[in-house]
């Protein structure tokens, strides 16, 4: 990229709404920064890069959440996972696509993206997890 965007998780969300999902890679140490920071937790360098990871990875950890929000009560029980990516980061999100008492830690999983969102949630664009 020719232009130096900030790194924020305002612009973290900008990139998923083109599908892409993005971490801020440290030039000092290489490491990777997801969600993005403007400065790395590990040698303090502000020296960082917008780096596209891979949306492979295997479920690390996950719950079911059977008593939701208000705002979620339509997709209960539904599944929560830690899902660690094959570039290396831990990441968040809702699991779909697959029954709760089907999922299994260690299952492989690929992020995708969704513009449909519950009612009274904030708006913005948002990924989750599916099975390949």
């Amino acid at each position: 990229m020719s232009e130096t965007l900030p790194f924020t998780i305002e612009q973290f969300y900008k990139f998923i709404s083109e599908r892409k999902l993005m971490a801020a890679k440290c030039r000092s140490c290489a490491s990777l920064l997801l969600p993005p920071r403007n400065i790395c937790p590990k040698c303090f360098s502000t020296e960082l890069e917008w780096i596209e990871l891979n949306k492979k990875g295997k479920l690390a950890t996950y719950t079911v959440i059977h008593i939701p929000p208000a705002q979620f009560q339509s997709l209960a029980p539904y599944a929560v996972g830690i899902v660690k990516l094959e570039d290396g980061p831990h990441l968040l999100g809702m699991i779909q696509g697959v029954k709760p008492e089907e999922i299994k830690v260690g299952m492989n999983l690929t992020v995708d993206f969704d513009t449909n969102l519950p009612a009274q949630w904030p708006i913005w664009p948002r990924y989750f997890f599916k099975p390949p």
